[in-house]
């Protein structure tokens, strides 16, 4: 599953591939549910999540007998990766929320600051939605945010393969991924 920049693009999706997809449509139909009675509008949105995730799990996990070790490790090695943004995430909307306090401001208010509606800051506080860069950077410049703290740093598992792919095709030896990615 790509990354989400606003959570209305789940309606293109047309299938989970692999466990971190699973992870994280499972993360966002959580998430959904919880902001689900102020933007009832996402119900369709939550629906169809939950329709992937069956779908997923009929395909993938259906026969008991048909679960390998890998599967296994590709379920671990996901539910680290979604555990590791989630406290990305937490640490984030803590950050801001507290800085919205030593304002004396709210959430709305931070809305008027960066351009959205109420229902979407939410989505973004909570991380079912992206801010964008301009978002984060007006942020770190009103609030003095660090910016580690607001933009993660961590790379996805489909763009981590496509940059070690183009290392080796640069055949540059030098050139690495460095440790701190997730796994």
């Amino acid at each position: 599953m790509k990354d989400i920049i606003n959570i209305q693009e789940v309606e293109n999706i047309e299938r989970l591939e692999n466990e971190y997809d699973l992870q994280k449509a499972s993360l966002l139909e959580r998430k959904l549910r919880l902001i689900i009675d102020e933007n009832p509008e996402l119900k369709p949105v939550r629906k169809k999540l939950r329709d992937l995730i069956i779908e997923y799990e009929s395909r993938e996990w259906s026969g008991f007998e048909n679960i390998s070790d890998s599967k296994i490790e590709e379920l671990e090695k996901a539910e680290t990766i979604i555990s590791y943004e989630q406290m990305f995430v937490a640490k984030r909307k803590k950050s801001i929320r507290k800085k919205l306090k030593e304002f004396d401001m709210t959430q709305q208010d931070l809305g008027v600051l960066l351009g959205h509606p109420k229902s979407y800051m939410s989505e973004l506080i909570n991380g079912v939605s992206q801010f964008t860069m301009k978002d984060l950077v007006i942020i770190h410049r009103i609030f003095g945010i660090n910016l580690k703290t607001l933009i993660p740093t961590y790379l996805q598992s489909e763009t981590r393969k496509q940059v070690k792919t183009s290392i080796q095709k640069l055949n540059k030896p030098k050139l690495r991924l460095r440790k701190t990615e997730l796994v």
